[in-house]
C-alpha cells in the first residue's frame, strides 16, 4: 500500500437526531442502527483498510469517546486517536488532523471522511476514491466526492459542477435547499449531493486553511511542535478554547478557487434520520421497517419499529410511524415529525436533566 495515503475519520458528534438510541455516552457512530452486526465507525474503518495502511489512520473525536473508538478499532493504537476537548465543527478538526500529519509525513495524502455514512457498493466507491488520489498526487487541488442525486433531496448540500466529465472543478455550493431548488437541481443535471468526503495533500489543505482561516491555522501552528508529545493536551485545550466553530464547506470550500469534484454512484446515504433508516432497512408486505425481533404487529402501515433484543413488543393501529424503544426511554412519533426530535430532547433534558440523554 502507499505509504503516504491517510485516513481521517471524524467521529466527535453525538447523533441526537437518533435520540433515544443515540446518547451522549455512546452516540451513532458507535452504534449498529442498521442491524449488519458492525457499528457505523467499525464499517468505515474497514471501508478504507483496503487502501490505507492501518498505522496510517488517524480518527478525531470528543476526549470522551476515544476508549469507544479503540473498542471498536482494536487495529489502531492510543496515539492514532486525537480528543477534542470540545466540538468546534470540522474546519478546526480537519486542521488538527493536518498539522499533526505534517509533523509526521509532510507528503501525506488525507482521505478526510464521517464516521457514520452508509455506502452500498464499496468496490465502486474504492474505485471512485482510488481515481481522486490519483488526480491530487501531483496537483495543487482541492477535491470532494460528490454524489449523483436520485431524488429532490432537501436535507443534504449540493454542489455544482463546471462539467459532465467524472472529474471537473466546481462552480458552487449550496447548503440544503428548499423542495422546489433541489426539484431544479435535479432537472439541470449540473449538481451532485455534497458527501462530505475530502482528498487532499496536506500541504494544500494547510495552505488553504492560512489563507482562508488564518486564525484557525495560526492557533494550530502555534503548537504545532508539541503534538505527539506529553504537551499535546493541553495545548489543544487552548487550541480549541480559542477557535471558533466552523465548518470545512463554509470556511474553506466556498471560498477556495481550486476546488475539484470527483463524481460518483455507489449507493451512498449519510443516514442522518431516522426516514433514512426506514429508507435502507428491509420492510415488510406493509412497508413497515422492523429492525427488532420478538415484534408483534396488526393493522400497521409504513411505520419504523426499533426494540432492544430480547425485549417482546406488540404494535397495533400505527400509520407512517416511528417507535424507538431502549433500556429506559421510549419514542413513538409520527414519521413526519422527526425534525421535532431536538425539541423534545431538550423538554426531556429540561424536567429530567442529562440522564436520558
Amino acid at each position: 500500500m502507499n505509504s503516504n495515503r491517510y485516513c481521517v475519520i471524524m467521529a466527535g458528534g453525538i447523533g441526537s437526531r437518533f435520540w433515544p438510541m443515540s446518547r451522549q455516552s455512546c452516540p451513532k457512530q458507535f452504534l449498529d442502527i442498521l442491524g449488519t452486526g458492525k457499528s457505523f465507525i467499525r464499517h468505515t474503518y474497514e471501508r478504507f483498510a483496503n487502501i490505507v495502511p492501518k498505522e496510517n489512520f488517524i480518527v478525531v473525536t470528543n476526549r470522551r469517546y476515544k476508549s469507544l473508538v479503540l473498542e471498536h478499532i482494536p487495529e489502531l493504537e492510543s496515539s492514532q486517536v486525537l480528543c477534542e476537548p470540545v466540538g468546534r465543527n470540522t474546519a478546526p478538526c480537519i486542521a488538527y488532523a493536518a498539522y499533526t500529519l505534517r509533523r509526521v509525513n509532510p507528503d501525506a495524502e488525507m482521505i478526510v471522511t464521517p464516521a457514520d455514512h452508509l455506502i452500498l457498493n464499496e468496490n465502486e466507491f474504492l474505485r471512485v476514491a482510488c481515481s481522486a488520489l490519483d488526480f491530487i498526487k501531483n496537483r495543487n487541488v482541492l477535491m470532494t466526492i460528490g454524489i449523483t442525486p436520485t431524488r429532490p433531496e432537501t436535507g443534504y448540500g449540493y454542489i455544482q459542477r463546471s462539467s459532465g466529465e467524472e472529474i471537473c472543478k466546481v462552480k458552487c455550493f449550496t447548503e440544503k435547499p428548499s423542495r422546489e431548488i433541489a426539484e431544479a437541481f435535479l432537472e439541470c443535471g449540473e449538481f451532485l449531493w455534497n458527501s462530505g468526503i475530502f482528498l487532499w495533500r496536506v500541504e494544500d489543505i494547510i495552505t488553504a486553511l492560512e489563507r482562508y482561516l488564518p486564525e484557525h491555522a495560526a492557533h494550530f501552528k502555534a503548537v504545532e511542535d508539541i503534538l505527539g508529545t506529553e504537551g499535546e493536551a493541553a495545548a489543544i485545550e487552548r487550541v480549541f478554547s480559542e477557535s471558533k466553530a466552523i465548518s470545512i464547506d463554509y470556511g474553506v470550500m466556498e471560498k477556495a478557487e481550486n476546488v475539484y469534484v470527483h463524481s460518483g454512484d455507489f449507493g451512498w446515504s449519510d443516514v442522518g434520520t431516522w426516514g433514512a433508516v426506514y429508507q435502507h432497512i428491509r420492510k415488510d408486505r406493509y412497508a413497515n421497517a422492523v429492525a427488532s425481533d420478538d415484534v408483534y404487529i396488526y393493522d400497521t402501515r409504513n411505520s419504523l419499529i426499533v426494540m432492544p433484543k430480547g425485549k417482546t413488543a406488540v404494535i397495533s393501529g400505527l400509520k407512517d410511524y416511528i417507535v424507538v424503544d431502549t433500556s429506559d426511554v421510549l419514542m413513538v412519533c409520527p414519521r413526519g415529525d422527526e425534525q421535532n426530535i431536538k425539541s423534545f430532547i431538550e423538554d426531556v433534558k429540561y424536567k429530567s436533566g442529562d440522564k436520558s440523554i
